[in-house]
Formats: structure tokens, C-alpha cells, sequence
């Protein structure tokens, strides 16, 4: 009889503590800024190597149908957090939408204006009447004629297609001489592959000021102050996992989805990401937010001109 009674005593002390550890976990929704892919390896190998949970919180990772809506989602509270950029960051709190920048995942530009070494196009200047492939909109214009004039040449010297996603095949196949919006770590390898040798015009380079190329976003009105702090502490701890493991570490993140993720293209790029992922993603440079603004603001590529310490957040 007391051994039953100490046996029931151990399964409900059991069940009442699995039921509070599960109570104390938060839940974090985290709309990614596309597919997933090795810009994202402090998420996904915060989450397999289980730092979100130590942390007390899970993470959600979900994919966008459509790119451009995560910072929407997180303004319309739709989800918790997303992955976006600084320059659309900007523009979307000019343009009033209740965002808050709450981490750096990548703080160094990874965008470029890329050709084909192909001995056509060896200066910006040589653009003049070419056609550039972009994306999307948003800060192209500001950055191309900002680009250009560095060689006495503006924005209408060029046509701008819109190619939609396809910017690495749209350069290949010659629709397009140049493409905005490649990123460095990516579409070069993604040529390379397919026996291209592209040769790429880095933005800060010719007049565009330094900026933080992937941010966590979060709702301005409703962020969870801890949760988000727990949130920073996990990404951090894997970026530095990443940093002093970086081949175990990519391992870990192919292993995440190995059918989608485990192929060369995403192994050359995560070699070439790793080292740019941030070692502090709390931390915030204000004055390189207020000078991107002013960039824009100049450019007029936003019509109000946000201050980095009302949407900038230290946790």
C-alpha cells in the first residue's frame, strides 16, 4: 500500500512539473524572409541544438508564401516576429507601420549589382543603355542612381525590368545585362554553377552607406520584452557555435531539411555566409540607421524621416 501511494506521488509530481515547464515556455511565431536557406543558420541551428528551449521559448519557423508580407504579418500581429532588411525596415516605419527592429541577423551588406566577367561590362559606366533585372522595389532607385552617378550616370541612363525572382537565369539567358538585388553569398555561386563567372558592383562602394542586411522585426505596440531578450540570447549563442564550428555547423543546419537544404549551392553559400552572421544581434549601431534614413530621405525614397531611436531597440 505505501509503495502505491509513493509511486502516485512521484507520477503527479512528475505531471505537475512537465505541465508547469510546459506553461513556462513561450511561443514565438517567426515568418523567415524566404525559403529557408543558409542566411538563416543561427535560427534553425538555435533551434536543433535546442538554445530557444533552454532559453524557455519555442520557435515557430514558418516560410512566406509571399516574401514581402512578413514585416506586414508582424505589424497586423499575424505573427510575433519576422526576417526583414534595414532598408525596408525604414521604409515600412516611414510609411507608419508599428515595426521595431529588435535583432541583427547578418549586419553587413550582402546585395549587389552584379554582371556577367564576360569583358562586356567592366565599369559602371559601360551600363549606359543596358538593362538591369531587379526583384522588387523599394530602395532600387535610391541605390542604382546613387551607383551610377559615380560615373556621371543616373537612373534614367538604365531600363529597370522587373524579372521578379528569376534574377540569376534572367543574366544567364542575356533578357538582362546586369541584376539589383543578388546577394553575394548567393547568386554568384548559383552562376558559378551553371558555368557562369559573375563579377559583382558592391553598393557601398560607390556611395551607398553600410547597412545591416537581414533584422528580426517585431510589433512595436505588442513585442514580449523577455521573450525577445531570450530570443537574442539563443541566436547569439548559435552564431558563435557557428563561428568556431563551422563545418559541424553546416552539417547540423543541412541535416535540418536534407532534401531541400544538403545540394552544392547551398554549401558553397554557406561557406561564404558564416562569417557574416552577428556576434552581438542585441546590439545596434543607431547613428548607421539615421544615416541610411537620411540616405533615403535625400533620395527621396521615403517622404518622413524616422528616427533610429524610436524603432531601434537594444534588449
Amino acid at each position: 500500500m505505501k509503495k502505491n501511494v509513493i509511486v502516485t506521488v512521484l507520477v503527479l509530481t512528475a505531471s505537475l512539473f512537465s505541465s508547469s515547464t510546459q506553461a513556462d515556455t513561450k511561443t514565438l511565431t517567426l515568418m523567415l524572409d524566404w525559403f529557408v536557406n543558409p542566411n538563416h543558420g543561427p535560427v534553425i541551428i538555435a533551434k536543433e541544438r535546442g538554445y530557444f528551449a533552454a532559453q524557455g521559448i519555442n520557435v515557430d519557423i514558418q516560410e512566406p508564401a509571399d516574401p514581402s508580407m512578413p514585416p506586414k504579418l508582424v505589424a497586423a500581429n499575424k505573427v510575433d516576429l519576422a526576417i526583414s532588411y534595414q532598408p525596408s525596415l525604414i521604409i515600412d516605419v516611414a510609411a507608419g507601420l508599428p515595426l521595431i527592429r529588435s535583432a541583427t541577423l547578418i549586419a553587413s551588406p550582402l546585395n549587389t549589382l552584379m554582371v556577367l566577367d564576360n569583358n562586356n561590362i567592366n565599369d559602371l559606366s559601360d551600363l549606359k543603355g543596358k538593362k538591369i533585372g531587379i526583384a522588387m522595389a523599394g530602395n532600387v532607385e535610391a541605390s542604382i542612381d546613387t551607383m551610377l552617378k559615380t560615373v556621371g550616370l543616373n537612373y534614367d541612363d538604365v531600363k529597370i525590368i522587373n524579372v521578379g525572382w528569376a534574377l540569376s537565369s534572367s543574366l544567364a539567358s542575356g533578357r538582362v545585362d546586369a541584376i539589383w538585388g543578388g546577394l553575394r553569398n548567393f547568386e554568384a555561386n548559383q552562376l558559378a554553377l551553371e558555368g557562369f563567372k559573375a563579377k559583382s558592383f558592391f553598393p557601398e562602394d560607390y556611395g551607398v552607406p553600410r547597412y545591416d542586411e537581414l533584422i528580426f522585426v517585431a510589433n512595436a505596440n505588442t513585442y514580449d520584452k523577455a521573450a525577445i531578450i531570450a530570443f537574442n540570447k539563443a541566436i547569439e549563442q548559435a552564431s558563435l557555435y557557428i563561428a568556431k564550428n563551422p563545418q559541424k555547423a553546416w552539417e547540423e543546419f543541412a541535416a535540418f531539411a536534407p532534401d531541400t537544404l544538403n545540394n552544392e549551392l547551398n554549401k558553397l553559400a554557406w561557406n561564404d555566409t558564416f562569417m557574416h552572421f552577428s556576434a552581438h544581434p542585441a546590439a545596434a549601431d543607431l547613428q548607421r540607421y539615421d544615416d541610411y534614413a537620411q540616405f533615403m530621405y535625400t533620395k527621396k525614397a521615403i517622404t518622413t524621416q524616422p528616427k533610429a531611436q524610436d524603432y531601434v531597440l537594444s534588449f
